[in-house]
C-alpha cells in the first residue's frame, strides 16, 4: 500500500504519527528530520510529556514539498523557507509553543514582572560571556528604543544579535543588534521575548499581552508568560523567531541559522543551576 494512504486511513488529520511513520512515508531519515528540527524549528512536532514526538499529516505533506524543493536544485535553507511561508498559521512564537508543549503553563505576569524576568534572563546571560543568541521581541519601536542603550551593550558580549518590532524597515547599525522588521497586523506584534542561547545557557522568556490589557496604564499591562531554561524547548523558540525573522532579513536569518547550529546543548545540571541563577536575579529586583 502506498505510504501516504496507509497514513491517512490510519491517522486522520490528528498529530498520531511517529517519527517512524514519518521516515516511511518520506524517504528522509530520522537523523536528518531531527537535525532539521534543530536547525530550522522544521518540521515542528508536537511533543508529548513522554517527550516523544508526534506528527500531523499536514506535517508530512511539508516535508515531502521540502524534498521536491530540494529536487528542482534549491538549497535547503530556501527550500524550507519557501515550504514554511505558505500560510500554516500567522507568525507567532507564544502560540506554537504552547500548542507543542502543552506541559508549558503560562503564569499571569504585570508588565514590570516581565520587565524583572527579562533582565534576570539578559543579565544572566551576559555574565557567561559565552557569545551568546541573543534574539528579543519588543513589539513596537519605541518600546526597543526605551531598551537600545541596553542591548547595545548586551550585543557587544553576544555571539549574534537580533530584535523584532513593527519597524518600518530592516537596519543594521554599526555597533548593535540587527532591526528586523515583523507585520503590525500579526499575533507576534503583541508578543514579548527574551531569547538566549549559548554553550552552557538557554533560556527563553515569552509573553503574549492579554487581550484585556488595552488601554490599561502602562505598569498595568498584562502578560501570559512562558519562561524555560530546557534546552530543546529555547531552541525549538528561537528557531520559530529566526523563521519570522527570515520574512523581513533573510540574511540575518541565514546566519543566526548556522551560528545556531554550532551551539551544543546545555546540560541538565548546568540548567538547573542557571533556573536558581534567573530565579535569584528576578527576586533581587522586585
Amino acid at each position: 500500500m502506498d505510504g501516504n494512504l496507509e497514513i491517512e486511513s490510519r491517522n486522520g488529520d490528528d498529530a498520531t504519527l511517529s517519527i517512524g511513520d514519518v521516515v516511511a512515508a518520506t524517504g528522509v531519515g530520522e537523523a536528518t528530520l531531527r537535525a532539521w528540527e534543530r536547525r530550522f524549528g522544521f518540521p515542528a512536532p508536537r511533543r508529548e510529556p513522554s517527550g516523544h514526538r508526534r506528527y500531523s499529516r499536514g506535517e508530512v505533506e511539508r516535508i515531502r514539498a521540502v524534498v521536491r524543493e530540494r529536487d528542482r536544485g534549491l538549497s535547503l535553507v530556501v527550500a524550507i523557507e519557501r515550504v514554511t511561508a505558505e500560510p500554516s498559521g500567522p507568525p507567532s512564537l507564544f502560540a506554537p509553543l504552547r500548542e507543542r508543549r502543552p506541559d508549558l503553563l503560562p503564569v499571569a505576569l504585570r508588565k514590570t514582572q516581565m520587565v524583572h524576568l527579562s533582565r534576570a534572563v539578559e543579565e544572566e546571560s551576559a555574565a557567561r560571556a559565552e557569545r551568546a543568541l541573543m534574539i528579543g521581541a519588543f513589539q513596537r519601536p519605541d518600546n526597543y528604543r526605551a531598551s537600545e542603550a541596553r542591548w547595545r551593550r548586551l550585543s557587544r558580549g553576544a555571539g549574534l544579535t537580533f530584535v523584532l518590532a513593527t519597524f518600518d524597515e530592516p537596519r543594521t547599525p554599526e555597533a548593535g543588534p540587527v532591526e528586523v522588521p515583523i507585520p503590525g497586523g500579526e499575533p507576534v506584534a503583541d508578543e514579548w521575548a527574551v531569547i538566549c542561547l549559548a554553550p552552557g545557557y538557554s533560556a527563553c522568556l515569552i509573553g503574549w499581552e492579554t487581550v484585556g490589557a488595552t488601554g490599561l496604564p502602562d505598569r498595568e499591562r498584562t502578560f501570559d508568560a512562558l519562561l524555560s531554561v530546557e534546552p530543546s524547548v529555547v531552541r525549538e523558540v528561537a528557531g520559530a523567531a529566526i523563521g519570522i525573522a527570515a520574512q523581513g532579513e533573510p540574511r540575518v536569518a541565514e546566519r543566526a541559522l548556522a551560528y545556531l547550529d554550532r551551539i551544543p546543548d546545555s546540560s541538565r545540571r548546568s540548567q538547573l543551576r542557571l533556573a536558581g541563577a534567573i530565579t535569584a536575579r528576578a527576586f533581587s529586583r522586585m
